[in-house]
């Protein structure tokens, strides 16, 4: 299951990236490139959705059958660092899923806001060019 956090994480960085390219101010040279590209891409970073549902719902499942230990009597002290290791795995997990669903919708509503004030830009200058 490790391959499946890797390409969560690689995700996330990439929308992490494309994100702070487009709102770092001074690249408008690049922007029009970058708006490009990003739109392109949205459409295949929505699968992120689904695949973070399902490692959500991998999380819940590991969750549910883990082995408890509740006192230090029921548990030897490895299965007790076992256990506390696998909460804080799961942990760092669903952050990293909130945070690669937090990003594609960042960049998703960025790049929608970036298109709409290109576009204003443009009208603006039609009009001032028809006055």
């Amino acid at each position: 299951m490790a391959l499946e956090w890797v390409v969560l994480s690689y995700a996330a960085g990439a929308e992490a990236i494309m994100l702070l390219l487009l709102t770092i101010p001074g690249l408008d040279p690049l922007r029009k490139g970058l708006i490009a590209v990003t739109r392109n891409l949205l459409k295949p970073f929505l699968s992120i959705v689904p695949f973070c549902l399902f490692l959500l719902m991998d999380i819940y499942w590991k969750y549910e059958t883990r082995p408890t230990c509740e006192s230090a009597e029921s548990c030897s002290p490895s299965e007790h660092l076992r256990h506390q290791k696998s909460i804080m795995k799961s942990q760092r997990n669903a952050l990293l899923i909130a945070s690669a669903l937090v990003f594609y919708w960042l960049l998703y509503s960025v790049t929608g806001l970036i298109v709409k004030v290109e576009q204003l830009n443009k009208r603006v200058e039609k009009l001032k060019a028809q006055d």
